[in-house]
Order: C-alpha cells, then structure tokens, then sequence
C-alpha cells in the first residue's frame, strides 16, 4: 500500500471526526480535541514529507502542515463558540485536503495501470525473434 494513500486516508479520518466533534461537544472540551487534531495533522505531514514522495504530495503535505500549526494556535487562543466554527472549518479544510491528496493518488495508479503494454503470444514470438 502506497505511503500517500495511507496518510490521506487518516487525514480525511481526523478532519472528519474534527467536524463531527466540533458540534457534539463543548468548546472547553472540543478545544483540547481540536489541539489533538492539530498535533496529529502536523506530526503526520511531517512524517510523510521524510519519505520520497512526489512534488504535488509535498506540497499538500506543507499546506497540512500550515494547516495543523493553524489549528493548534487557534485551540489555545480562541474561546467559547468562535473556537467551535474555526474547528469545524479546520476539520472540513483537512478533510478537502484529504480528498484532494486521495485523487491525485488515485489518478497516479490510473496512469500506471494505463501504461502497461498487453501483448499476444503471436506479437511476444516475433519480438524474441527479432522481427
């Protein structure tokens, strides 16, 4: 499994249960599930920039990460039903993230499978042949 599809996948997870969350609890509690998510976010935008991945993925890896350190800042200033809606925002925008990384994986497995040149065994003779 590829390393890209794994991290956007868990990302859409975190961005989802950070907008769920963020209308089901209390700001005092939401803040400190916001701050988690954040943390979570940043950490794994950090881990995935390590491994060798493509231009495009780096890139949305340093918007998660801008993205985390955002919400993490914003769980420890706001208050009361602000910190609510940046939360949900933060959640939704991650989760759009997510998606975004998730398609582009998807359209790079098309273009592998795409790629691939089906012969006969008629065509497969003639090419060991020489012809």
């Amino acid at each position: 499994m590829n390393s890209r599809y794994l991290t956007n996948a868990l990302l859409a997870v975190i961005g989802g249960f950070t907008v769920v969350a963020s209308q089901v609890w209390v700001p005092a509690t939401f803040m400190w599930l916001m701050f988690s998510a954040g943390v979570l976010a940043v950490l794994l935008s950090s881990a995935a920039a390590l491994s060798g991945r493509g231009n495009v993925q780096r890139g949305l890896d340093g918007i998660i990460a801008i993205l985390g350190a955002w919400t993490v800042v914003a769980s420890l200033v706001f208050t009361g039903s602000l910190i609510t809606w940046l939360g949900f925002a933060s959640g939704g925008a991650l989760v759009a993230i997510a998606f975004i990384g998730l398609t582009l994986h998807e359209l790079y497995t098309e273009r592998v499978v795409h790629s691939i040149d089906v012969r006969t065994s008629a065509e497969r003779e003639l090419s060991s042949l020489g012809a």
